[in-house]
């Protein structure tokens, strides 16, 4: 039924008229049935459930946990094999150079780097759900857990005496020490991440808002780019630690400029364009190039084979990756005694690493369609950390680039993730100490080069100035946070203001007061929509948050400014009328007692003298001074047609049209609560309505409830909220079932507002 009325320019799809009684919460339970029972199993059930053994329950709990025993049988060999082979060469051509750049970041050796691109992704792939990701190095990652490195080994705790009276560093200790430092600190956040995981708490991500994480990782970039200027001006500048350590560093980089190394400096510049210009070249024809370009791989073959012939470590001083031994090292457990020291760290590590991770995984998860289960890719990360830091690895989690690589070159499985391994393992196990010359100015470049999708970040500003101000204050906050106060301190002050700024908009919602559109049982702000128009003598009010302890005074004060009704001067006028009416009637009595007393005085006299008077009715006669004003006794009435519990104080208006009684000076006699949006309800908020039924039923206004969840109503019946006073009849379905009960209560079903019983749209 679609009708186009092409001179207006609109079109109506169709039309629907509803008949049915207005339904109040105690109607409605019946009409619809509520039921007192519940779906939900009780506690004795769960644990019943939870230690039952059977062969069925055992092959659920390790499909849940253990995901490849679900996908690995099934998968199509034909199908898929070929897709993810060059898929993970792909990924694991650049595992090789970015698990050796990223190491750097961490202030750990580069073969470090290769071991956390195997171990790590063989856990992935058995307990993992994403199809796509790639789990490895990652930039944010290493530069924490660079910072805790270098914090808590410095140079400064290593330093021998030499000849002459030098001071040099003792490298071999120092990088073991560090070692066993970012190793404890992996274990720790995996420690964290599987806890987590294990009572399901991967929900605690949604706390992580994208502002803030995109905030926090541009802020990290910088935080990069900045550790890695020393790489490529060859100098060597002051370590700081604490608040504005980023700024000491940059400034401390621009006073050694002069100290450049030049042949540092060209061999970066070199590498930094080939880069730069094969990646543009890359981004250009991806959809003509099977795969892409592994320049990464070409750059470090080049710069290795160039500095081993030309001999720049030995005649030029440029800074070489050093011995990169084969081979693997034997598990070994963490040293517990520094836990103590990165329970922080570890924690920061943790989320952080889980909230990049998830992101990542849920975006291909809707791309491709399947589903990323939160609570397992907390447990699978955790123990790619845990098993992973036994085995000399560092954090990781997933990186943005490998993983649309991976995803861009076919990847259908995390079949491609153990193929990657295999290529990483033949270069730790047979050509790893061929890039023992390999300049570290090559592996800075290949860090910035691959920040380039972090710094596009900043193009969020102009788009959230557009949208939402506040996500665009939160990002601006997150950003300038860590750049001053370092990735720990910063993180903990972002999630703090990204808390303020959900309190804030639950203590400062938009309060309004509705209108009827006419003919339509639509009730729309009417500040807001121009044809919606306010029933007479009947206030809707809207609240656009759910009333709780943070916002129920101020959901009261919105109440009495929206309405016109000021309770506290109402109810005062409303004593002084009473004290009034109990003077006059004081004045009336001993007026009465006198004229009685006058009347019996006067009746005896003339008793006495023969004559009997007949005295005129003592209501009749009294005028002037002594004229009783009627219409300020009390009239009481009910406040609704089905209870009787609690009356209202009216008051006769002499200036509304024929005599109408009018409850306040506004004119307002109902109250129309819109609570559609309120999901749940504390003791405050309960409290707080009691208190606006009581409060303006004194002053003669009727208050009803519309839209209350069945869940609300719950908590309000658990709460005591209803009682004789206050009972399920002042609930409805709707406001339009309200105004229709206050216009049926009334008797003014034909009045001239156009809200019908009948709604034809």
């Amino acid at each position: 039924n679609i009708k186009r009325n092409m001179e207006d320019g609109y079109t109506t799809f169709g039309e629907y008229v509803v008949h049915r009684e207005v339904l109040d919460e105690s109607r409605l339970e019946t009409v619809a049935q509520k039921g007192t029972w519940s779906t939900k199993p009780t506690v004795s059930e769960r644990m019943k459930d939870m230690l039952r053994c059977s062969v069925s329950q055992v092959k659920n709990v390790l499909l849940t946990w253990i995901p490849i025993l679900s996908w690995l049988p099934k998968y199509p060999f034909r199908e898929n094999i070929i897709s993810d082979l060059m898929s993970g060469c792909s990924v694991g051509i650049m595992h090789l150079p970015q698990g050796m750049a990223y190491a750097l970041l961490a202030s750990l050796r580069p073969v470090l780097g290769l071991y956390s691109s195997l171990y790590p992704v063989l856990v992935y792939c058995i307990f993992g759900t994403s199809r796509h990701i790639s789990i490895g190095t990652f930039a944010v990652i290493s530069i924490m857990v660079g910072s805790v490195t270098e914090r808590l080994a410095p140079d400064s705790n290593f330093i021998l005496n030499g000849t002459n009276g030098s001071e040099i560093v003792n490298l071999a200790a120092r990088d073991s020490y560090r070692v066993q430092v970012a190793c404890s600190l992996t274990v720790l956040s995996g420690i964290f991440q599987l806890l987590l995981g294990l009572v399901k708490f991967g929900f605690m991500v949604t706390y992580l808002s994208e502002p803030l994480i995109r905030g926090y990782t541009t802020a990290s970039a910088c935080h990069v780019c900045v550790s890695q200027l020393k790489y490529l001006f060859g100098v060597k500048p002051a370590r700081f630690t604490g608040p504005f350590a980023l700024v000491y560093t940059l400034v401390d980089v621009c006073r050694l400029f002069p100290q450049t190394e030049i042949p540092e400096l060209v061999v970066s510049l070199v590498a930094l364009a080939v880069l730069i210009i094969v990646k543009e070249l890359n981004d250009c024809y991806r959809q003509k190039i099977p795969l892409p370009i592994p320049i990464e791989l070409i750059v470090i073959i080049t710069a290795t084979v160039v500095t081993y012939f030309c001999g720049l470590n030995t005649e030029y001083s440029v800074d070489v990756v050093g011995e990169i031994p084969t081979g693997f090292k034997p598990p070994r457990a963490p040293d517990t005694t520094l836990f103590s020291q990165l329970i922080g760290d570890a924690f920061a590590v943790a989320i952080v690493g889980y909230a990049i991770n998830i992101s990542l995984g849920k975006t291909f998860a809707i791309k491709h369609g399947y589903k990323v289960d939160s609570n397992q890719e907390l447990v699978s990360l955790g123990l790619c950390n845990t098993i992973g830091g036994l085995f000399r690895c560092y954090a990781v989690t997933s990186s943005m680039s490998r993983s649309l690589v991976q995803e861009s070159t076919g990847g259908k499985t995390q079949v491609a993730g153990m193929i990657s391994s295999v290529i990483v393992l033949i270069a730790v196990l047979k050509i790893g100490s061929l890039f023992e010359d390999l300049p570290k100015a090559v592996l800075s470049t290949i860090v910035f080069v691959n920040l380039k999708g972090m710094f596009k970040q900043f193009m969020d500003l102009p788009m959230l100035w557009k949208t939402n101000k506040v996500d665009l204050l939160v990002w601006l906050v997150t950003f300038i946070s860590t750049i001053l106060l370092n990735l720990d301190l910063g993180l903990a002050v972002s999630i703090g203001f990204s808390m303020l700024t959900i309190i804030f908009k639950t203590q400062l919602p938009r309060y309004s007061i509705l209108g009827n559109v006419p003919g339509t049982e639509l009730y729309l702000d009417i500040d807001a929509y121009k044809e919606a128009k306010e029933i007479p003598g009947i206030k809707i009010f809207h609240s656009s948050a759910t009333i709780n302890f943070t916002n129920a005074e101020m959901y009261l004060e919105s109440l009495q400014e929206k309405s016109g009704i000021d309770i506290g001067k109402l109810q005062t006028e409303k004593k002084k009328q009473e004290a009034k009416q109990r003077r006059e009637q004081e004045k009336q009595k001993k007026r009465e007692k006198d004229e009685a007393k006058k009347n019996r005085l006067n009746k005896n006299k003339d008793n006495q003298n023969g004559v009997v008077l007949s005295m005129p009715d003592t209501d009749s006669d009294i005028s002037g001074k002594g004229q009783i004003n009627w219409g300020y006794h009390s009239n009481r009435v009910t406040s609704d047609s089905d209870s009787d519990s609690y009356e209202v104080f009216t008051v006769d208006s002499n200036q509304g049209e024929g005599g109408k009684k009018s409850c306040c000076r506004s004119g307002t006699h109902s109250i129309i609560l819109d609570v559609s949006v309120t999901s749940s309800m504390d003791t405050v908020a309960v409290k707080t309505l009691k208190n606006i039924f009581s409060d303006f039923g004194d002053v003669g206004v009727t208050i009803y409830l519309a839209g209350c969840q069945a869940c609300v109503v719950e908590q309000m019946e658990r709460a005591n909220f209803f009682s004789e006073a206050v009972p399920k009849s002042c609930l409805f379905v709707s406001v339009h079932d309200a105004v229709l009960h206050i216009f049926k209560k009334l008797g003014q079903e034909d009045n001239d507002f156009d809200v019908s019983c009948v709604t034809q749209m």
